[in-house]
């Protein structure tokens, strides 16, 4: 709690600062993107990087269930709720190599990078299979950069004064 002439203030979770952190960079990649500058971090492009190596959302489910997290990864492609799952879990199924390449990628650690995925990747996963089933194994850049837009605003529009 922080005091300020007498009133306490919770301070923001570490979780939320890092989130916080994303979606500066992120809000930084999409005016640099609209001023015509470069930069270093494109989600879209990261996240369709990962999906392609891994061989489309049929790739990546085939290794989530070789993880032995099969359901978990079922219940974001199906219309039911999204069974959460822990950074630990997120680094057996996506791999520690494949996540030291992401965070490059991105500019950050991986101890930073893994729980941001644990929390979206779910929830992009729901968006790019809307009904229930893989439609598209390989979903294009302005599909994952529509989904992205959407997951972040949902995410944060509460923060902001936007609805979800």
């Amino acid at each position: 709690m922080v005091a300020w002439r007498g009133l306490d203030f919770p301070l923001p979770s570490p979780t939320l600062a890092v989130s916080m952190g994303l979606f500066d960079s992120l809000a930084k990649n999409a005016l640099g993107g609209l001023l015509g500058g470069s930069a270093k971090m494109d989600p879209a492009g990261m996240l369709s990087g990962m999906l392609s190596e891994a061989g489309g959302l049929s790739g990546m489910m085939a290794q989530f269930e070789k993880a032995g997290m099969g359901a978990t990864f079922s219940s974001w492609v199906g219309t039911g709720t999204n069974e959460p799952i822990t950074a630990e879990q997120m680094q057996a199924a996506v791999g520690a190599e494949n996540l030291q390449a992401l965070a490059g990628k991105v500019g950050m650690q991986v101890h930073t990078v893994l729980p941001l995925l644990a929390q979206f990747l779910p929830q992009v996963i729901d968006k790019l299979t809307p009904h229930g089933h893989i439609h598209e194994n390989h979903p294009s850049g302005s599909q994952i950069q529509s989904v992205l837009t959407s997951v972040i605003s949902s995410s944060f529009g509460g923060l902001f004064g936007g609805g979800r």
